[in-house]
């Protein structure tokens, strides 16, 4: 799995127009699922995700969880996180998972992360085409991938 997390204190889903789902403080997840990814991906990323800490404390120091927070979250599929862009200049998206394998890691990951913060999460819809805005936040946007836990 590759996750791109934004810490913002806005952010947004809109499809065909209609906000679906819209969060304050907290982070922006855009998450890629390949066929290879298991559930231990999902628990090993939702633990880091819950516990990293990117928000200020009061000395203005990157001290605090979005638990410390109590800061939401918004995921939002996202397979152009596994472009590979080698040959050519037209991406493929061979190496990102089929629709079998990532709709219900998508959905645990939500659910999980739900769990480890304490609140629902919004979420986009998998496989429309959507919108999304934020407001980053430092800007603080941290790049992980569960095939280098190293």
């Amino acid at each position: 799995m590759r996750a791109v997390i934004q810490r913002v204190t806005q952010a947004s889903v809109s499809i065909g127009g209609q906000v679906k789902s819209a969060i304050n403080e907290g982070f922006l997840i855009l998450l890629g699922v390949c066929d290879d990814d298991t559930m231990e991906d999902v628990d090993w990323l939702v633990h880091k995700i819950a516990a990293l800490r990117v928000f200020d404390d009061d000395n203005n120091v990157m001290n605090r969880s979005i638990v410390d927070i109590g800061g939401n979250a918004l995921v939002v599929s996202q397979f152009t996180l596994y472009a590979s862009y080698k040959k050519g200049n037209r991406p493929s998206w061979f190496k990102a998972g089929s629709h079998e394998v990532s709709v219900p890691l998508y959905e645990a990951f939500c659910q999980k992360l739900g769990e480890a913060i304490g609140k629902e999460v919004g979420t986009g819809e998998f496989g429309a085409n959507m919108q999304v805005s934020l407001l980053n936040d430092g800007p603080v946007t941290i790049c992980m991938d569960t095939k280098n836990k190293e």
